[in-house]
């Protein structure tokens, strides 16, 4: 069964609402510039009310690997994704953790550069410019075709919503299913039916 990781949680509402709905992580945005953007004080605040199988993803782009470790143990985080242009050495200096690497896709895989990565998993996004993610825009899912098997991780990201989520998971089979901008009022602000729905769509069963 697919996961689905709900990003941009940016208060303990919707962070308890969408564990409830069934969501299997929830993804925390350090990055200053994102309108989704939580302090690591207030992500701690979050973190310390929900449930402790909670998986929580801390985001970063770009940051300096002190601040990122400091953080990741200052608010206890399970798993580090980065969004922004870290080497394959960099992804390598966070022992204790596992990595997400993201990369942001126009209409080509570098199936070479990607494979130099050793993380956990790899996550795939839509490339914007001037813009890291939480676009809501998709890319040709086709070019994905191939990943499944790889034998790692993938997370599909950009333009999924409730509508074609089914569509996305069967074409590209990805492990897991991340979503933000399609499942909110304004940005970091989720509105609790689109989350369901978008939970239900994604999910054949229901977690309890």
């Amino acid at each position: 069964m697919v996961k689905v990781k709900i990003c941009g949680i940016t208060n303990l509402g919707d962070a308890l609402m969408s564990v409830g709905s069934g969501c299997d992580a929830l993804g925390f945005v350090f990055y200053k510039k994102s309108p989704r953007y939580i302090s690591p004080k207030a992500a701690s605040v979050i973190i310390r009310n929900l449930p402790k199988d909670t998986v929580k993803i801390g985001v970063f782009v770009d940051t300096p690997e002190k601040r990122i470790k400091n953080i990741a143990r200052f608010c206890k985080l399970d798993i580090l994704q980065f969004h922004g242009h870290e080497s394959a050495q960099f992804c390598r200096k966070f022992k204790g953790y596992k990595i997400i690497k993201s990369f942001r896709i126009k209409n080509r895989i570098d199936l070479q550069h990607i494979s130099e990565y050793k993380t956990f998993a790899w996550l795939f996004d839509t490339f914007v410019r001037a813009k890291m993610g939480g676009t809501g825009k998709r890319f040709d899912w086709r070019l994905l075709r191939r990943m499944n098997k790889l034998n790692k991780p993938v997370f599909l990201s950009g333009g999924l919503n409730a509508a074609n989520v089914k569509k996305a998971i069967k074409t590209v089979q990805p492990d897991w299913v991340d979503v933000s901008s399609s499942v909110e009022i304004k940005p970091g602000k989720k509105e609790p039916a689109e989350v369901r729905r978008f939970i239900k769509a994604a999910k054949p069963v229901r977690r309890k």
